[in-house]
């Protein structure tokens, strides 16, 4: 093993494998009583994978690829897929599906971690249950009769999107509703409580509302609160619906130093009804852990935008969810049509009953035909670079601006900060700041570099403190905006959570954090890992918005920049959106898509093939 070990570590040397890849690929050629190279090269690679959000190695790619680079170190050439193929099978920690081995190898060559393997399939099965279960007792009168109160008739004879996802979360114990920024997702969801509330007569439903995060559980909250008012429902009905939500892992009950929960199959969650926003947020793991929890008449509804970027860990759920929910059976179609009034445009039929449990919302309330920020979104999504560039350029847009190659980001963020921190300056109530905070945010595409993360908020801070807008060179000054980067269950803070550091009613330094019902003060000596928080990654972005938005792309090519990447950076702005392109790789990044392997779309859609 000590030449395979070298192998590794050189590879290790140019970036390719971390350490846990290494170690777990060496456990595996201990544990097969061989030094079968391909074997633990596989290990290595499927390890990388799960580490970069591939489920699995999809080993038909890989194959006859060069590992390493001229100059740098070793290079070396993987096997083809079929003699690959043979040494990995001829080991006795590869097993075929169904078989308990480390690594499973399935009919289509993927190559699995255990517990990734059997996360997809336990997702697909329960998800395949669940769209296909109709719910045994509808009232169809009075469906019809709520649905009318809920989702008036439209001015126009356009589809109500709205009115046929509320129909189907009564009829299916599954609904996907998917959906770009100021669709109504939120606002749907809310008539969806009101509505499943009235079909059940006098015993209310126990409906629970959870998100990924901290930060996106207050703003479901929020927004579900704010929609109520702007609701005109009938008192007693307003309070059977709950307004208070939770993240996942409060939702589940996080166990100290473990990865499995409280509530499992043999301990389901006490609710009728669960709805998860921002799922595009939740991995293949935490997934097929929630679903696991729901009780056995449960129903469970799932807010995203499939087209935003996809899990930091490993997995793609709702993209594969929507990947191919595009029309209706006709059985469903026809019964929905009858149920609704609703007029669907002609679509291709499905033969998937899973196709019946996803429902699209595509009309912006937030963003008007002449909006730049929508209209940039669509041509984004589309991947139309020039179309892109040509919005940017067009000055009758005014909420979309690509800056100068030579303007100065800093001094922008300076500027977007410069009213939060006056007014921490001044001992504002912590409402106002955190509203004054929220205004406007940097966000990067990558974390290191002069136009990534730590670059930009050591840049920020120096030039705040020129400005005089903060003081302290310590990592102690007031205003200092923090993010959380590692969970700890036992002060309930969650990666992605931000706080802010300020003085308490004695003097102390204190950072407050948002909850549901204030704010919760912690002592800075007791945070877990954090960092400054003026400029974050697009990805921690996910799940929050600001009213305007600075979105920095780096001064040289990544892999990192993609499609999905820009479409999430660019969607988190309400009003402002302000892009710095000094390399003009805009147009490059469109071009590029995230791709993750996995088998759970095969699995959903496909049979498994």
């Amino acid at each position: 093993m000590k030449s395979l070990q070298g192998i590794l570590q050189n590879l290790r040397a140019q970036g390719l494998f971390s350490d846990l890849d290494i170690y777990f690929a060496l456990l595996m050629g201990r544990l097969s009583g061989d030094e079968n190279r391909e074997l633990v090269l596989a290990a290595a690679l499927a390890s990388r994978a799960s580490g970069q959000g591939d489920v699995c190695l999809l080993l038909s790619e890989m194959s006859e690829q060069l590992l390493g680079e001229a100059g740098e170190g070793l290079v070396i050439r993987l096997p083809s897929l079929t003699a690959w193929k043979e040494k990995l099978l001829q080991s006795r920690v590869i097993g075929g599906p169904g078989q308990r081995r480390p690594l499973i190898l399935d009919q289509a060559d993927r190559l699995y971690l255990q517990r990734y393997w059997d996360y997809e399939q336990q997702l697909a099965a329960r998800f395949l249950e669940l769209s296909h279960t109709m719910m045994p007792v509808v009232d169809i009168a009075r469906l019809q009769q709520n649905l009318a109160q809920l989702f008036p008739d439209q001015a126009d004879s356009t589809t109500n999107w709205q009115k046929a996802a509320a129909a189907v979360t009564v009829m299916k114990r599954l609904t996907v509703i998917t959906g770009g920024p100021g669709t109504g997702k939120t606002s749907t969801v809310v008539r969806i409580m009101a509505l499943l509330q009235q079909q059940t007569g006098e015993v209310p439903l126990s409906i629970a509302l959870a998100a990924p995060t901290g930060k996106a559980a207050a703003r479901l909250q929020d927004s579900v609160s704010q929609a109520i008012k702007q609701l005109n429902l009938d008192a007693a009905l307003v309070e059977k619906i709950p307004t208070q939500a939770m993240t996942l892992h409060r939702l589940l009950g996080s166990r100290r130093n473990s990865i499995y929960f409280r509530h499992d199959h043999d301990n389901p969650l006490p609710y009728d009804l669960l709805i998860i926003d921002e799922a595009s947020m939740v991995d293949v793991a935490l997934m097929a852990k929630l679903i696991d929890a729901i009780p056995s008449q449960g129903r469970l509804i799932l807010l995203g935008d499939r087209n935003q970027l996809a899990s930091v860990e490993a997995g793609s759920v709702l993209g594969d969810l929507c990947s191919e929910g595009q029309g209706f059976t006709a059985s469903f179609r026809a019964q929905l049509s009858l149920v609704t009034g609703v007029p669907l445009p002609d679509q291709p039929e499905s033969f998937n009953p899973l196709a019946d449990s996803i429902v699209e919302l595509t009309h912006s309330y937030r963003f008007g035909h002449l909006s730049g920020i929508g209209l940039l979104a669509s041509a984004v999504n589309q991947g139309d670079a020039e179309g892109s560039l040509a919005l940017l350029a067009d000055e009758g847009l005014s909420d979309i601006q690509l800056l100068a190659r030579d303007a100065d980001p800093v001094a922008v963020a300076v500027a977007g900060y410069r009213p939060y921190l006056q007014l921490c300056k001044q001992g504002a109530s912590l409402n106002d700041i955190f509203k004054a905070f929220d205004e406007f945010r940097v966000l990067c595409t990558l974390r290191t570099g002069e136009q990534g993360v730590s670059g930009l908020n050591q840049a920020i801070y120096q030039s705040l403190v020129k400005a005089r807008l903060v003081s302290g060179s310590d990592s102690r000054y007031t205003g200092r905006p923090l993010l959380i980067t590692q969970n700890d269950h036992d002060l309930k803070l969650y990666n992605g959570d931000i706080g802010i550091l300020l003085d308490n009613e004695v003097g102390q330094k204190t950072v407050y954090f948002p909850t549901s019902d204030g704010f919760r003060a912690v002592s800075p000596a007791r945070l877990p890992a954090h960092e400054t928080a003026f400029a974050m990654t697009v990805h921690k972005s996910q799940g929050s918005e600001f009213n305007r938005v600075l979105l920095i792309l780096p001064d040289r090519e990544s892999p990192l920049l993609s499609r999905e990447l820009i479409y999430t950076g660019l969607t988190r702005s309400r009003s402002e959106l302000m892009i710095f392109d000094q390399g003009e790789l805009l147009g490059m990044a469109l071009k590029q898509r995230i791709r993750r392997a996995s088998g759970l779309k095969d699995l959903l859609w496909c049979g498994g093939k």
